[in-house]
């Protein structure tokens, strides 16, 4: 298989770090292990135009870590194979054009909004309607409570 067919097989979970992103990540590691596809998830986050190159630094950072973050959370101490991605821009849009080189994108039904705009009325919704690939939308699951 060509690098080229690897990269569109590829399953890519859009992440925010909030519990339907958490819940995307471990559902997209079930369809890549189900397809035999890589896992690579991608978090996007976007400044105001005003800000300076040292503050983009600090939201390149941060976002890296939410993104380590809600790896830890899906898949504890034991992750799968997973190839990360930092992503600056517009979230539908950057998401979007990172599905011409997927399989399928995986997101979360309801994210935090907030640095990586993930929220189902915007971001679930454009990709779902717009991305070049399949689009899987994950609702978290609830709590279980024993009894």
């Amino acid at each position: 298989m060509s690098e080229e067919q690897q990269a569109d097989d590829r399953v890519l979970v859009g992440v925010d770090g909030s519990p339907a992103s958490v819940e995307a990540l471990r559902e997209g590691a079930r369809v890549a292990g189900a397809l035999g596809a890589p896992l690579e998830a991608a978090i996007v986050w976007s400044y105001p135009a005003a800000e300076l190159a040292v503050g983009a630094w600090d939201l390149d950072k941060s976002a890296a870590s939410a993104l380590d973050r809600a790896i830890l959370d899906a898949f504890g101490d034991r992750p799968p194979r997973i190839r990360r991605h930092v992503l600056a821009g517009p979230a539908a849009h950057t998401l979007i054009v990172e599905s011409k080189r997927a399989g399928m994108l995986v997101l979360g039904g309801r994210g935090h909004g907030g640095f990586a705009g993930l929220l189902l009325g915007s971001v679930s919704a454009a990709c779902a309607a717009h991305a070049h690939c399949p689009v899987l939308i994950v609702r978290p699951q609830p709590a279980r409570t024993p009894g």
